[in-house]
């Protein structure tokens, strides 16, 4: 059994921590993000977490994209981190928001040139006819913006922040009987409690 404190963003600090340590050249950022459109049918795609602090979890990617109009249509979505190494499993849910542009453009400006040149190449999510088009639009952009330093930030290229309304830690036990504990936020602030595995 895990100690889990008032708060959950340090318990979510300590196994983030952890598992970053101990997965070596693996990303423990990756995380699976689940998202719904207007009908209520679901996806999910795995994503990388870009910030985390008591405001939520924070990912960018183009608004344009699938998932970019499934979170505009439907601004709620789930996220889920496994981390086999650790034998841990992080699964949060909640309301979505913009972050600013500025965190945007910060973080934007933070990604290789060659990231930020696909940003603008890549019609995310939408019908390739082939593969030379994308590598053919990308070489365009290098012509377009030939200073790394000055590539601008697409307007549709957007952060989000997942603003967690439940988060629950789950660890492995011996013979099947998995720790669990839910934390859900209130009024008053975090409440937490076991669950059955």
């Amino acid at each position: 059994m895990f100690e889990h404190p008032q708060n959950p963003f340090e318990l979510f600090e300590a196994w983030y921590t952890e598992a970053k340590k101990s997965l070596g050249d693996e990303d423990g950022s990756a995380m699976c993000l689940a998202t719904a459109d207007k009908k209520a049918r679901p996806s999910c795609r795995m994503v990388l977490l870009k910030g985390v602090d008591e405001r939520g979890f924070v990912f960018y990617t183009n608004q344009q994209s699938r998932k970019g109009e499934e979170l505009e249509e439907n601004p709620y979505a789930a996220l889920c981190f496994y981390w086999m190494g650790a034998r841990k499993q992080v699964r949060i849910e909640g309301g979505i928001k913009h972050t600013t542009k500025a965190e945007a453009d910060a973080y934007f400006k933070s990604r290789h040139p060659v990231s930020r040149r696909g940003a603008w190449a890549s019609a995310q999510s939408r019908p390739l006819d082939h593969r030379k088009s994308l590598i053919s639009k990308a070489e365009g952009f290098k012509e377009m913006y030939p200073d790394d330093n000055a590539i601008p930030r697409p307007p549709y290229w957007v952060g989000y922040r997942l603003v967690p309304e439940a988060i629950e830690f789950w660890q492995e036990g011996d013979n099947r009987l998995h720790h669990r504990v839910l934390y859900t936020k209130t009024s008053k602030g975090w409440k937490s409690g076991l669950l059955y595995p």
